[in-house]
């Protein structure tokens, strides 16, 4: 028999936000914690949209919390909570009545999450930003890109996933883990551009002993280095080159074909030889096609795969073989699986994406309201539901 999740039993009030909150919300109910997402109960946020991967495992109660009894109502759902996790800027929540004070009054124990951009002080903590721009000012976008070429933005999977979403899980959880000796609740305070400057922990470890340049693309992980790249193959698409320990380096030679060539011995160390060593790197790839070198790499210590897109990477080998795509109930395409996994604890198939409001009922029922008094709630327009 499969166990609950690892935070089974685990309740977590989520604001609805936008960005790296929901990310977070995801986080603790795919590993079993039950969260009551409040969304607006007026009409959605033109910047609201919604999303079947991100948005779910959660219910839904739709809320004003504009009005004194939506505001009361959300901190009956905090009382009997474990967690409140919000992600709108510094301020805000408080103008709302939904703070740390007012809520940790009405429990103690209450872990409060707060997931900003910038934090909830400093000159910027009040200003609008998204992930490129909490990322320029860490120098982690400076970082990315080939020499000579504008920085890359990667997705918004360093700063508002990476960093800002999985620091506030990991600092829950922190808290949680506290909360059972101190009896005592807390405020965790994440934001996107802290943690993204402790993602770059590496760098700047490399850089205080002199192996980074802060020139982009002149580094052994930025495409400056010719086995550590990706490249073209004879019908345009692409291959990604890993080999960055000698024995895989002088594999992926040999697989090539190019490990008999005198030109190349002991190029690996000698950075006066990179260019040269990626002309031949470059000029090899290019005479066969992507799946021709996947199938030469396959099985081989080289750190060379081919690059895949979306729908590729589902249908895998190494995907289909770990289910790491797993299609939800009424979802019609597959989703990233829960991922860690453990070796007791269930990750159960996480349950599909919600209609805001879709449980506004059942929730309020499960907290004391009777039939009338959801009734007159509704028509008083406090809470709404489809």
């Amino acid at each position: 028999m499969v166990e609950p999740g690892p935070l089974a039993g685990v309740t977590v009030v989520e604001l609805a936000g936008i960005g790296p909150g929901p990310y977070c919300a995801m986080l603790l109910a795919d590993m079993g914690a039950s969260v009551l997402r409040v969304d607006r109960a007026g009409p959605l946020s033109a910047d609201y949209t919604p999303n079947p991967v991100l948005e779910r495992g959660r219910r839904s109660v739709a809320v004003d919390l504009k009005q004194d009894r939506g505001r009361e109502l959300v901190l009956g759902l905090v009382e009997r909570a474990d967690v409140l996790l919000e992600s709108f800027r510094p301020g805000v929540v408080e103008r709302l009545g939904l703070g740390p004070d007012a809520c940790l009054a009405r429990n103690a124990r209450l872990v409060y999450g707060r997931l900003t951009g910038w934090g909830q002080d400093g000159p910027l903590a009040t200003a609008a930003g998204h992930d490129v721009n909490y990322i320029s000012l860490t120098g982690a976008l400076h970082a990315m890109g080939r020499a000579g070429e504008r920085p890359v933005p990667p997705l918004n999977l360093v700063g508002d996933f990476g960093g800002g979403a999985s620091a506030m899980a990991f600092g829950i959880v922190c808290a949680l883990l506290e909360a059972r000796t101190s009896g005592r609740g807390q405020v965790v305070d994440a934001n996107v551009f802290d943690s993204t400057s402790t993602l770059m922990a590496l760098i700047h470890g490399l850089r205080a002993r002199g192996k980074w340049s802060d020139r982009r693309g002149d580094n052994l992980l930025d495409t400056g280095c010719p086995y550590y790249d990706v490249y073209t193959c004879a019908d345009g698409r692409w291959v990604a080159v890993g080999a960055i320990e000698e024995r895989f380096f002088r594999t992926m030679l040999d697989v090539l074909g190019l490990g008999a060539d005198p030109a190349l011995e002991g190029s690996h160390k000698d950075r006066g030889r990179w260019p040269a060593l990626r002309d031949a790197l470059t000029a090899a790839f290019a005479t066969r096609s992507r799946d021709e070198w996947a199938e030469a790499f396959e099985g081989v210590d080289a750190c060379v795969t081919p690059v895949l897109d979306l729908d590729e990477a589902q249908r895998h080998p190494h995907a289909l073989a770990r289910s790491s795509y797993a299609p939800l109930d009424g979802s019609p395409f597959p989703q990233p699986a829960v991922a860690p996994r453990f070796s007791r604890s269930g990750t159960p198939v996480p349950a599909p994406a919600v209609t805001p409001g879709q449980h506004t009922r059942a929730i309020l029922a499960e907290h004391g309201y009777d039939d009338a008094a959801v009734a007159e709630l509704l028509a008083a327009g406090v809470v709404a539901q489809p």
